[in-house]
């Protein structure tokens, strides 16, 4: 014990100015693998605090200290000693700590060494519990710290002293150098001390009898000050006397006074009310015949109205104590308000519904007549018309609120009857710039259903094949852009003017919460590729939505049919469509003058998830057809139908998306075409096909390879791969099956003598089978000679030449494959011989050089 308490005093404690107190082995209860020291410290100066430190010993025998807590941290202390001894204890910090320890001795020493502590610097802070040591000796400490407390007071009392302060040291000092040779015999001393303290004794004594006189003078002194101090006071008294009828008299004048001044203070305050209530309650004559007559037929008289009623508004909206409306004066004052408040609105609602009226039963211009332009109506005279009324509507919001909420419903009902008409017109004149044919065309070209279509090559935009019938006018993407840039400015307007008419706008602080819920809905719902300007109808649940709603009920439906009419147009219309409504959404998104709720962008919205629907359904039917599509038996080879198609889509759909900002569908679709169409090669396997169907597969996977790294799509880089690995695979089994064709017999040979090695015949040994002896294996070579093989790989070449695509050029490369294949093949021969028939003197009757020199003349002469 000694030796670790030294050497964690020296080792640890001491670097760090600690004092060790007691420390105990101790491990985790139930864990005795790990051994710790738990310290006790304090520090080695002042002021002290007391700390509890976990000590570990690392396989080097040195300590690191793990953990050090104040001790002040210290909450509870369990012994757990309470009808037997036990080794555990419990330590509680944050959290509690189960130790145990090797000796019930050491964990008493501990636990006291901790009692100890908590009395002295923690006043007794920590819960001991389960220690009843502890408990015992606290008692008798306490017992013993107040008898030690009660001796140490009496001792003080008995000692106390006043120290000297230091003149009185230096008179002390003095007087003991001047008598220096009596200090030496203290009886001397002290009899000359003696001496002169008698000496002091008597001069007091006279000091004392000579100031008797001048106390007696003191005294007289004080004599006649007390006379004329009562002298004084009679003086006062008669004063006082003489002073009373004057106090009262000024009381009196005091109390007239105060009344006085609150018959001036309340005449005062009754002029001003008075003043107050014939100010404010007065509405001039000009006013009053401006409400009375409600005439708005010109803009001055207009105008007038508008001050006549906010000059009604200021009157009205004075506040009065309610005494006030018990006067005459006053409620007749207010009825009258009243009553030119009623007289004038109902006069204004009657003059604005008219308005509304006329406006919704205005004329739309014929489609008959010829239009060189595609332009959206335009409702700036409307609106400049009921703009001067605006003040008179925001008045009206104010004094009743009843009576406006129909207007913006009125509005809306005679609006929308208006727009349904202009907005028919629109699409009218849009489908016929579309399609360049008159209604009935029109018709047909609605009926004629999506699925109707049949596969044929259709060439991109920029070639003039497939493009015959369809006019240059009718490119879909430009006019459903233009058609989305004449509604933007037409429904951006409506929605600017109905919320400044019918203050309808939010605060900016409603507006940042309406932005900020609808963000987090959107990010939470929407999909990663939906613009962020599309968001759930719900979120836009206000009063101006409702309006709008109901003012362009028409536009989503003709919107929809003219998405419609635009995805039949080409075959690939619903590719079109996307890429001009994304484009479109996205360019109105990041626009100055585009609101941020707006309508149009809702409506777009849902145009996009409706276009994204029909994009995937399209996709999906021809994803579909690719794969149910079934190729004729008589099919001597080349391209499928179904990769030409996937060619067709992948170069049109990238023309298309070319300058589009997203691409995520369009990927997709990539991929789900590139997957289709790789089945429906593979599905060639089960295909009784006149060629070989793994020349037929190879030639499609190279030409897709081929396709795709030309066009280097990153989303079909896996795809592109895929079709290398694929037409490498085909290409090897091609060559391996005709490569045999050749050396038909002599390949049969060997394949036999592989197979008995593999079985467990030793090599040397095979030649003593009967059929694979030396001279079967010579009758074999005899009949394949140079001239043979030369022949048979002529034939080959034809062969070759004869099914495979010319516009592929896969030519050179399978023949090139087949002469590495053969020459391993010849290798492998020769090898079989040298290792199963070694000193038979058997061999090929070509050679390598041979075998090279028919493969270069078979090539040069099909130059």
């Amino acid at each position: 014990m000694a030796s670790l308490w030294s050497s964690l005093e020296r080792d640890v404690f001491n670097p760090q100015k600690k004092r060790l107190l007691e420390n105990i082995r101790v491990w985790k209860t139930g864990k005795k693998k790990k051994m710790s020291i738990l310290c006790v410290v304090v520090d080695a100066f002042r002021p002290m605090q007391p700390f509890l430190v976990k000590v570990k010993v690392d396989r080097g025998e040195q300590y690191k200290i793990a953990y050090k807590w104040p001790l002040a941290e210290l909450k509870l202390v369990d012994g757990k000693t309470l009808n037997q001894a036990s080794l555990d204890f419990d330590l509680q910090f944050d959290k509690v700590y189960k130790w145990t320890t090797s000796s019930f001795d050491e964990k008493k020493t501990f636990i006291r060494c901790l009692w100890k502590l908590n009395h002295r610097f923690l006043a007794s802070s920590i819960t001991f519990v389960n220690v009843p040591s502890c408990a015992a000796e606290g008692r008798q400490r306490s017992q013993e710290d107040r008898k030690d407390t009660a001796e140490m007071e009496s001792q003080e009392e008995l000692t106390v002293y006043q120290e000297m302060t230091p003149k009185e040291a230096a008179d002390v000092l003095k007087l003991m150098e001047e008598y220096e040779p009596l200090v030496n015999n203290s009886v001397a001393f002290a009899e000359q001390l003696s001496n002169d303290l008698q000496v002091l004794d008597e001069a007091n004594l006279r000091a004392i009898i000579s100031s008797e006189k001048q106390v007696t003078q003191l005294m007289g002194s004080i004599d006649e000050a007390l006379v004329e101090v009562d002298r004084m006071e009679e003086t006062l008294q008669i004063y006082d006397e003489l002073l009373g009828s004057v106090k009262q008299q000024m009381d009196h004048i005091h109390r007239e006074n105060s009344l006085l001044h609150h018959v001036i203070s309340n005449k005062t305050r009754l002029m001003d009310e008075i003043l107050f209530l014939t100010t404010h309650l007065d509405l001039g004559k000009e006013h009053c015949d401006a409400l009375s007559q409600a005439d708005l037929s010109s803009p001055s008289r207009v105008k007038a109205c508008i001050a006549a009623a906010e000059a009604l508004s200021a009157c009205m909206n004075i506040l009065i104590q309610p005494g006030y409306r018990k006067l005459q004066a006053v409620a007749e004052q207010l009825i009258m308000f009243e009553t030119l408040k009623q007289n004038f609105e109902n006069s204004f609602i009657g003059h604005i519904t008219n308005i509304f009226e006329l406006q919704g039963n205005a004329q739309v211009p014929a489609l008959g007549q010829p239009i060189d332009k595609l332009s959206a109506p335009s409702h700036g005279l409307h609106h400049e018309e009921l703009v001067p009324y605006t003040p008179l509507m925001a008045w009206l919001k104010s004094t009743n609120p009843v009576l406006f909420c129909d207007l913006p419903k009125i509005y809306a009902q005679n609006l929308s009857r208006l727009y349904d008409r202009e907005i028919k017109a629109f699409f009218e004149h849009a489908k016929t710039f579309l399609l360049g044919r008159r209604k009935g065309s029109l018709q047909e070209s609605a009926e004629k259903p999506m699925g109707s279509r049949q596969w044929c090559r259709w060439s991109l935009p920029g070639s003039r094949e497939g493009l015959q019938d369809t006019p240059d006018k009718g490119n879909v993407v430009r006019m459903l852009e233009q058609v989305l840039r004449e509604l933007q400015p037409l429904c951006t307007a409506e929605q600017q003017f109905i919320e400044e008419f019918f203050q309808l706008s939010r605060d900016a602080a409603d507006l940042q919460v309406l932005e900020a819920s609808a963000s987090k809905e959107a990010e939470s719902t929407a999909s990663p590729e939906d613009p962020p300007c599309a968001k759930p109808r719900s979120q836009l649940e206000e009063p101006t939505t409702h309006l709008l709603c109901e003012i362009f009920s028409c536009l989503e439906p003709e919107l929809r049919g003219f998405v419609d009419v635009c995805n039949k147009v080409h075959p690939f219309g619903c590719l079109q469509v996307l890429v001009a409504l994304n484009d479109s959404i996205f360019e109105m998104w990041g626009s100055s003058s585009a609101l941020p709720s707006s309508f149009l962008n809702t409506v777009l919205g849902n145009m996009l998830l409706l276009a994204k629907s029909s994009f995937n359904k399209y996709i999906g039917s021809l994803c579909k057809e690719i794969e149910e599509a079934k190729v004729p038996s008589k099919m001597k080879g080349g391209i499928l139908p179904a990769v030409i198609h996937f060619e067709e889509f992948v170069n049109f759909s990238e023309e298309v998306f070319r300058t589009a900002r997203r691409r995520g569908e369009l990927d997709k679709a990539h991929l789900r075409l590139a997957s289709s169409v790789f089945s429906s090669i593979n599905s060639l396997s089960s295909a009784n096909l006149k060629v070989n169907t793994d020349m037929v597969m190879m030639e499609n996977f190279y030409h897709i390879h081929c396709f795709l790294c030309q066009k280097k799509i990153h989303c079909l880089e896996a795809k592109k791969i895929e079709a290398k690995q694929r037409y490498s695979e085909h290409m090897e089994k091609y060559v391996i099956k005709y490569l045999g064709q050749p050396l038909e017999k002599l390949n049969h040979f060997f394949e036999g003598v592989k197979a008995r090695v593999a079985q467990g015949v030793k090599e040397e040994e095979v030649s003593f089978q009967l059929a694979y002896s030396k001279q079967e294996l010579r009758k074999v070579i005899e009949k394949y000679p140079g001239k043979e093989v030369k022949r048979a790989l002529e034939n080959l070449y034809r062969k070759i030449h004869k099914y495979l695509s010319p516009e592929e050029n896969l030519l050179p490369v399978v023949w090139h494959a087949m002469e590495q294949e053969f020459i391993r093949q010849y290798q492998e021969f020769e090898d079989l011989i040298q290792r199963c028939y070694t000193g038979s003197g058997i061999a090929m009757e070509f050679t390598m050089e041979d075998l090279l020199s028919y493969f270069n003349s078979i090539t040069l002469s099909n130059m």
